[in-house]
């Protein structure tokens, strides 16, 4: 009797330590989840496509790794812009310039970056080029970095797809500069709408791009 009185001693004096173990482990488990919450929301948003959100002609586009970096967003293939966290309202009339990293930028090397809307006013009804962002005389080794420096000769202009428009195409294009290529917008140029992209890369003998990237989004309101 007395061994098991003993017995039954020490078993209640165990059960309130294996509670108090427990609960500590309930109180790790939670502040490991919340841990990896926030973590998750101080991670910019990586936008992935899926195959239903871009039909193989704008999938294609995009090619040589060139990555756009909004302060949110990693924008580094051919994606639409979630509606999610405000996104297009953000990219719209939040965020300025994003920053340009291109890995295989070569240090000797000089590049020219495009970023254009090729459907203004919209993408059904004869649309043009309209001229977002310019900048050449880029040098390799700070797109190499992420840290873009150059001449700009058009200001960077977020995109605003007018209401009612449907998605618009954004695209971002680098090209090698020439060497000893001095490069200038032509006087007809000096409008940022109905710019004729062709005619410009056959004048200063660009070539085709060494990188491309574009996004689609609409007008937030939409």
């Amino acid at each position: 009797m007395r061994s098991s009185t003993k017995l039954n001693s020490v078993s209640e004096k165990e059960e309130p330590c294996e509670q108090t173990q427990q609960h500590g482990f309930k109180l790790m488990a939670l502040l490991g989840l919340f841990l990896v919450l926030f973590a998750f929301l101080l991670e910019p948003f990586n936008a992935e496509k899926t195959p239903s959100t871009l039909d193989p002609q704008d999938a294609s586009f995009c090619h040589g790794g060139l990555e756009a970096i909004y302060p949110e967003l990693d924008i580094d293939k051919c994606l639409v812009i979630p509606k999610d966290h405000k996104f297009r309202e953000k990219i719209s009339s939040v965020w300025k310039a994003p920053q340009i990293y291109f890995s295989r930028a070569r240090k000797e090397k000089m590049y020219v970056l495009v970023m254009v809307d090729p459907d203004a006013p919209r993408r059904s009804q004869h649309a043009s080029y309209w001229r977002h962002w310019l900048v050449v005389n880029i040098k390799g080794s700070s797109l190499e970095k992420g840290e873009m420096r150059g001449i700009t000769l058009t200001d960077y202009h977020p995109p605003t797809p007018p209401q009612k428009t449907g998605f618009h195409r954004y695209q971002f294009m680098l090209f090698e500069q020439p060497p000893h290529t001095e490069i200038s917008l032509a006087e007809q140029e000096s409008s940022r709408g109905k710019w004729d992209l062709h005619a410009f890369i056959a004048r200063l003998h660009l070539g085709e791009p060494v990188a491309a990237l574009q996004f689609l989004t609409q007008n937030f309101k939409d």
